[in-house]
């Protein structure tokens, strides 16, 4: 980390500069497959997901201002499915480069690890997202696939990326 990123749980205050954020990568870039920026009410709804399952959703301040946010939510909700998690990772698109992104990621893993989790997946958007690609990577992750095309925004097809890392023990023993 190059600065000093300050982490803690979200708050629903928090969720206009969350939305702010969000909005910013749904019409800019591709780490986000919406096309068109939820309300603040569906963000709502989605942190009270994420949150009522007992699941992490944190935010990232530097100097001050709300530098991004993160949060785990189930990686598919059939029951064999249970153990493993999939994250979400939005940094303030002019706080790039400071460590906001591995600060989050790296707090996400250690609460899930907490909760008993076993596998975080990690879906890209845009196999040449070398940023998000290389900050997984960074923190243990493995990329174990792409899935090709299966988006399109911008005009143009877009691959995701799927990476995966396990948690606490893994699949070496049984939960």
């Amino acid at each position: 980390m190059s600065e000093n990123v300050a982490l803690r749980p979200a708050l629903p205050a928090d969720l206009p500069a969350i939305h702010a954020i969000y909005t910013h990568h749904v019409l800019n870039g591709l780490a986000s497959f919406e096309e068109e920026p939820p309300s603040q009410e569906e963000l709502l709804r989605r942190y009270r997901d994420v949150t009522g399952g007992s699941l992490p959703y944190i935010v990232a301040e530097l100097g001050g201002a709300l530098a991004g946010y993160g949060y785990c939510a189930l990686y598919r909700t059939r029951s064999a499915y249970r153990y493993a998690l999939e994250d979400s990772i939005y940094v303030r698109h002019d706080m790039h480069g400071r460590g906001v992104g591995s600060a989050l990621l790296a707090d996400l893993i250690r609460r899930c690890e907490g909760l008993g989790y076993r596998q975080l997946i990690a879906v890209i958007g845009d196999s040449a997202h070398a940023a998000s690609i290389g900050l997984h990577a960074s923190l243990g992750f493995l990329r174990v696939g792409t899935l090709r095309a299966v988006g399109f925004k911008f005009g143009r097809w877009v691959d995701s990326v799927i990476m995966q890392r396990p948690l606490g023990p893994g699949d070496s023993t049984t939960p």
